[in-house]
C-alpha cells in the first residue's frame, strides 16, 4: 500500500485475531489505497486533457465526474482487481471451464441462507444491491438530457456483467448470475431515489 499502510498496520495489530472476516478488512484498505492512487492519475490526466483541448468546464460537473470515477475505481478494485496494484501485474486465466459460471438464478443465494455464516448472505444480497445504488444516482446526474430508467438499468447490467466476466478470466471472484440481478436492482433503486430527490427539489424552488 502506498498511502494507507501505516493505518492498516495498526488496525491489523489490534483486530486481526478478533475479526473472523479480517481478509475483507484488508481488501477494503487495499482497494481504498489503489483508488487514491488511480484517482490522482485520473485528476492529472483530466487536467492535461482539458488544458490541451482548451476546454472550459464547470466545477460542479468535474466534481460529479470525479465522484463517479472514484466510485467506479473502488467498485472494480473491490470486485475484480483485488490483488494486482499495477496493470502489468494482471494475469489472465483463459482455460477455465464455463461450468464455473453459475447461470441458474438464486441457487447460490439460497445456499448462503442455509450456510454457517449469515454475514456471507448479507454481503452477497444487500451488499450487491447497495454497491450499485450510487450508480443509479450518478449516471442520470451526469447526463444533460433526461435518461430513462431502462437505459440506466441496462448500463448497470452491462457493467455488472463486465465485472462477472472479468472475475471469471482473472479468477478474482465467483461469477454468478445472482450478482447481476442484485446489482441491476440496486441501479433501479438508485435511479428511483434520484428522481424522488429531483421532485423534492422542485417543490422547494
Amino acid at each position: 500500500m502506498l498511502f494507507l499502510n501505516p493505518v492498516y498496520q495498526q488496525v491489523e495489530q489490534l483486530y486481526a485475531d478478533k475479526i473472523n472476516h479480517f481478509p475483507l478488512i484488508r481488501l477494503i484498505f487495499l482497494s481504498l489505497d489503489k483508488t487514491i492512487f488511480y484517482l490522482i492519475v485520473y485528476i492529472i490526466l483530466r487536467f492535461l486533457y482539458l488544458k490541451f483541448k482548451k476546454r472550459k468546464t464547470k466545477a460542479l460537473k468535474e466534481l460529479k465526474l470525479g465522484i463517479f470515477v472514484t466510485y467506479l475505481l473502488l467498485l472494480f478494485f473491490l470486485t475484480v482487481f483485488r490483488a494486482p496494484y499495477f496493470p502489468w501485474e494482471i494475469h489472465l486465466v483463459l482455460n477455465r471451464p464455463l461450468s464455473d459460471i453459475n447461470m441458474i438464478p438464486l441457487v447460490e443465494t439460497f445456499k448462503l441462507i442455509r450456510g454457517s455464516s449469515i454475514i456471507d448472505f448479507l454481503y452477497n444480497f444487500y451488499g450487491n444491491i447497495l454497491w450499485f445504488i450510487p450508480m443509479g444516482i450518478l449516471i442520470p446526474s451526469l447526463t444533460r438530457k433526461r435518461i430513462s430508467l431502462t437505459k440506466v438499468a441496462l448500463i448497470g447490467a452491462v457493467i455488472s456483467i463486465s465485472i462477472e466476466l472479468l472475475q471469471f478470466i482473472l479468477m478474482s471472484g465467483i461469477s454468478d448470475i445472482d450478482d447481476v440481478i442484485f446489482n441491476t436492482l440496486g441501479v433501479i433503486i438508485g435511479y428511483c431515489l434520484y428522481q424522488i430527490g429531483k421532485s423534492i427539489k422542485k417543490l422547494f424552488k
